[in-house]
């Protein structure tokens, strides 16, 4: 593959075109267009992991992914892939997929990506119990009682992300479970640069990862 149809297929990458869509426009192999799209996306996994520390106001939820949801008590789910999230206010999302939502998960990932001392805003579950006593400033934002009293007392930020991701995530169809993390991360990766230039950025990435395509 020449540099030009390289640089092509990441530009296409960046405007959301299928890889056999733009396997057929740049005159590749869809295998070949698929390989690299596969490696664009190892890459930005890459890349989000290896941020900086969330600081600051700090929002955290959870949500749930692929299947079908079934009303049952508390957050139980059937078919499903939950992700836990923290958002800086402003900032950037950060994004983790779980084995579950229990206390002990949830905030050991709190307190790997935010420095204590931070202010971290909740839903009222359970499972956010105990972030005083870990030294953060904890804010509960109880829905099913009221509306948030001030603009500092609300999750909509990472609210907001989860509809960005679950929206764009609906084009594809037949995500495999393996590589589902993939995908999540790219959404990530895409609202937290959605006001830069995607495919410059992506390159230079690209130049730095060197992932593999095993």
């Amino acid at each position: 593959m020449s540099t030009r149809q390289l640089r092509a297929l990441i530009r296409l990458f960046a405007l959301e075109v299928p890889a056999n869509r733009a396997a057929q426009e740049i005159g590749v192999n869809r295998h070949t267009a698929e390989r690299i799209y596969l490696l664009i996306r190892r890459a930005l996994v890459q890349a989000c992991e290896t941020e900086a520390r969330l600081d600051g106001e700090i929002e955290v939820d959870e949500s749930y992914f692929g299947g079908v949801r079934k009303h049952l008590r508390g957050r139980a789910v059937q078919g499903k892939g939950v992700v836990f999230g923290l958002l800086k206010r402003r900032g950037r999302v950060y994004t983790r997929p779980v084995p579950n939502v229990t206390r002990a998960v949830l905030r050991r990932i709190i307190r790997q990506k935010v420095p204590r001392g931070s202010t971290i805003s909740s839903d009222g579950f359970r499972s956010y119990d105990g972030l005083l006593t870990d030294g953060y400033r904890h804010y509960r934002i109880l829905h099913e009682q009221t509306f948030a009293h001030s603009r500092r007392r609300h999750i909509n930020g990472i609210e907001n992300f989860w509809g960005f991701a679950k929206t764009k995530l609906r084009r594809y169809y037949g995500i495999r479970r393996s590589h589902f993390v993939l995908y999540l991360k790219e959404m990530e990766f895409r609202f937290n640069h959605r006001r830069e230039d995607l495919p410059r950025l992506i390159e230079r990435i690209l130049k730095k990862a060197r992932p593999k395509l095993d």
